[in-house]
């Protein structure tokens, strides 16, 4: 997996303080896209263990909630299994913090992939511009939606989380 950022101490990509892990790849191109220099699954830098222990300091502190993966598409083909396996160290090492993903895929389509049993928060689907509302907490557009990932499935239905 190649990533282009780890950003700490961030208030706009989820609930309370998080680190942001911006991953490199996706496929969905997105018309207006906040971020097209992650498109590219070989731009940015590889994700070693200097980004793993940076990342894992990061989220040591106390203050911060969590993890939120964006990018890119944290779920483009590519980027997958190491999310996955990431996602899951995560879990294990700090399970008090919430996990956060930013998918174009859309929940119905991704909810079976077993890193959902790792994510309590997705927010899902395209950006789609003709629908930008900046007044949206955590997305950008009215398609999108914030799914409490838990409740999901344990309802097998979609439960928006509370905004």
């Amino acid at each position: 997996m190649r990533y282009h950022n780890i950003t700490k101490d961030d208030m706009l990509n989820g609930d309370g303080l998080r680190v942001v892990l911006w991953v490199a790849g996706c496929d969905h191109c997105c018309k207006d896209c906040q971020n097209p220099i992650t498109w590219d699954p070989n731009g940015g830098l590889e994700f070693d263990d200097e980004a793993r222990e940076e990342l894992f300091e990061a989220l040591d502190k106390d203050y911060i909630s969590g993890i939120t993966f964006s990018g890119g598409d944290p779920l483009f083909y590519g980027n997958r299994e190491a999310v996955e396996a990431l996602a899951k160290e995560i879990r294990d090492k700090f399970p008090q913090k919430t996990i956060w993903m930013y998918t174009g895929f859309t929940y119905e389509t991704i909810a079976d992939l077993k890193v959902m049993e790792y994510v309590d928060v997705l927010v899902d689907g395209e950006f789609v511009v003709e629908q930008k509302d900046t007044q949206l907490p955590w997305r950008g557009s009215t398609n999108q939606r914030v799914i409490d990932v838990k409740a999901s499935r344990k309802t097998n239905q979609v439960v928006l989380h509370c905004d």
